[in-house]
């Protein structure tokens, strides 16, 4: 600014002319001017260096937004939620007329050193993505480990809609059963629906593969015509959107309360279930909660295809009562047969439901069919037919 000085000073005080200063020296006529203007205006301090920061900034964001989304992100996170910029934008649009872009709240995270550096990750595009196009179209399930109070370990069942995202069921016990497996879908069936298909791993609960035979959730399935699908082993990626699901559940129960109880964890996955199906907005439905896209769309359903029936024989012996044993659905059944024919070997004729009893001389002792809500299967009269024996 020395120059500047000079120039000024020599027309001020050395009354010379400014177009002479112009041709003499390299300076621009228009800059010159308005050089003179400022010092007639602000005296020697507009010779002072200037900054070159704007004095102002139409586009930045207000303070009160800033202290709202950094409040935002304290709140979210001390409940175990997700409190990234797409979840804060959605908050602040019922709080706020303007709200800045998502980038732009990334950026005043990473101002304020609340962005925890990331490794490069596989980009989205090398993944072999699918989603069921309807809900209902495709169930996914599978359990998951959690610890209690007392350091005592205790499963979660998580059953959710491929489409919509939606949490159908998340069900904690001791340790996942068959019995378990199939309470929670006929539980999810009754409130949503049934589904078309079903996906789960190849866990004993699910599958009877490697059994050579069906669980109980299997033959229900089949009952319904709900296609069974068992994803390949050692490969948890084909159940990738239930595993997912796992790890938002388990951020919002490790920010709560440990659980003293199974009861008590109970409480708290049918709580973290209304936050993330109603009001928690999910960023692969662009924003939108699981049930609104679940409640827009029209639901798939089984197809009508005749269910498989499971046959087979088996061979037992009456107890000391007359009654036998059958397992039925992953769990064993007893009814009464026969108290004459006590002790004596018996064959059990088994097409799904339906059992025929027939006796070693060819007698049917009792036909009926099997009640899945029952262990013991009872009867108004027992059933004795015999059969004539053919005279040689």
């Amino acid at each position: 600014m020395q120059l500047a000085r000079f120039l000024v000073e020599a027309v001020v005080l050395g009354k010379q002319s400014p177009n002479r200063l112009v041709r003499e020296h390299p300076i621009s006529r228009s800059w010159f001017y308005e050089l003179l203007a400022r010092y007639r205006r602000d005296g020697p301090a507009a010779l002072e260096p200037r900054p070159h920061r704007p004095t102002s900034c139409p586009h930045q964001v207000d303070q009160a937004v800033v202290d709202a989304i950094l409040e935002l992100r304290a709140q979210l996170s001390a409940a175990g939620l997700d409190a990234g910029p797409q979840t804060i934008l959605h908050h602040l649009t019922s709080r706020f007329p303007t709200t800045p872009s998502r980038v732009t709240i990334w950026r005043i995270l990473k101002r304020q050193g609340l962005i925890t550096p990331e490794p490069h990750k596989r980009p989205r595009a090398s993944f072999v993505r699918f989603e069921a196009e309807l809900p209902n179209e495709l169930w996914q399930t599978d359990a998951t480990e959690w610890h209690l109070a007392d350091s005592s370990k205790v499963e979660i069942l998580n059953l959710i809609d491929d489409h919509s995202r939606l949490c159908l069921a998340s069900v904690a016990v001791r340790t996942v059963k068959a019995a378990d497996a199939l309470q929670t879908f006929y539980s999810a069936v009754e409130e949503f629906g049934p589904p078309a298909r079903f996906l789960s791993d190849n866990a004993a609960v699910f599958s009877g593969k490697s059994r050579r035979g069906r669980v109980a959730l299997e033959s229900e399935l089949d009952r319904l015509g709900v296609q069974c699908v068992h994803s390949t082993p050692y490969h948890p990626q084909t159940c990738g959107k239930v595993e997912r699901f796992h790890q938002t559940l388990k951020l919002f129960l490790v920010r709560q309360a440990p659980a003293e109880s199974i009861a008590h964890l109970q409480l708290q996955l049918d709580a973290f279930r209304t936050i993330y199906n109603q009001q928690r907005p999910h960023r692969a439905l662009d924003g939108r909660t699981p049930l609104h896209v679940f409640n827009t769309r029209l639901k798939a359903s089984p197809s009508m295809a005749q269910p498989q029936v499971d046959y087979r024989i088996r061979r037992d012996r009456l107890d000391a009562e007359g009654r036998v044993t059958l397992r039925y659905l992953s769990r064993l059944r007893h009814f009464h047969v026969s108290y004459k024919r006590r002790g004596q070997p018996v064959m059990l004729l088994v097409a799904g439901a339906h059992v025929r009893v027939i006796a070693e001389d060819g007698a049917l002792l009792r036909e009926l069919t099997l009640d899945p809500a029952r262990d013991y299967q009872r009867s108004t009269r027992p059933t004795l037919v015999r059969h004539q024996v053919r005279q040689r």
